[in-house]
């Protein structure tokens, strides 16, 4: 059987050089890709083969919007190895790697990382035809493409209009975590959240106890980069409260 040249010969894992995209895609133009009709047709036993023989009512309960390279999710998998997970990527290269990588771990380390996934998807319109209403415990935001023409903050993967998509498929006490390297953005980002009446912002000593706040930098090549820069990050973390 020959060698895979998109992928590392010692660790099996592919090689990101092989996977390279733009930075971000245009999230208003038509994409060709498979969109279930609603939550009920997404197939679980295609991306958690493994929980589904044990358990087939498990329901995915993160969500990554915009996983980039998956770091996110490879480090949150062990830490939450009862909780189903998916990333959510626009970029067709980008959302293979991820699968690879994903497969990959799964073969060196059997019976870890059967609860992540990955699916090449338009978050901005198709968040319902994934989840149910209530659904998730935890949603991630992180460094979206700022998008900084102001015709263009339609296309901003936070926006008023799309809190209430969020709201609606996040439990209520669910957590939305956002952060960017751009100060203009992680402002926007936080008055939206502030200004939606389903959601309010975690206060200090929650976020310094929130094992997850921490990985938001840390777990993201994004935030590696910026890290290495020196460059700053603005983050805003909100719970998803009920309405009375």
């Amino acid at each position: 059987m020959g060698e895979n040249p998109t992928h590392n010969k010692k660790t099996g894992l592919p090689r990101k050089r092989f996977y390279r995209a733009r930075a971000h895609s245009n999230p208003l133009s038509d994409s060709h890709f498979p969109i279930p009709i609603s939550p009920e047709e997404v197939d679980y036993s295609l991306h958690y083969p493994e929980v589904v023989k044990v358990d087939p009512s498990k329901r995915i309960e993160f969500a990554d919007v915009g996983c980039g390279f998956g770091g996110l999710l490879i480090a949150l998998a062990p830490l939450f190895p009862d909780n189903l997970m998916i990333g959510m990527e626009l970029r067709d290269k980008v959302t293979e790697y991820v699968k690879e990588r994903i497969l990959g771990l799964r073969t060196t380390n059997p019976g870890q990382y059967q609860n992540i996934s990955v699916v090449r998807t338009n978050s901005m319109k198709y968040i319902p035809n994934y989840f149910e209403k209530g659904q998730l415990k935890k949603m991630f935001f992180l460094f979206p493409d700022p998008h900084f023409k102001e015709k263009n903050h339609r296309r901003r993967v936070i926006s008023p209009f799309l809190l209430d998509e969020y709201a609606y498929v996040l439990a209520v006490g669910g957590i939305i975590y956002t952060i960017t390297d751009v100060e203009e953005l992680g402002e926007w980002m936080k008055s939206c959240l502030d200004e939606h009446p389903m959601f309010e912002a975690l206060t200090t000593e929650e976020l310094e106890a929130d094992q997850v706040v921490k990985l938001l930098t840390a777990a993201t090549e994004e935030g590696q980069k910026v890290a290495r820069n020196g460059g700053q990050t603005f983050r805003a973390v909100f719970r998803r409260i009920a309405t009375h």
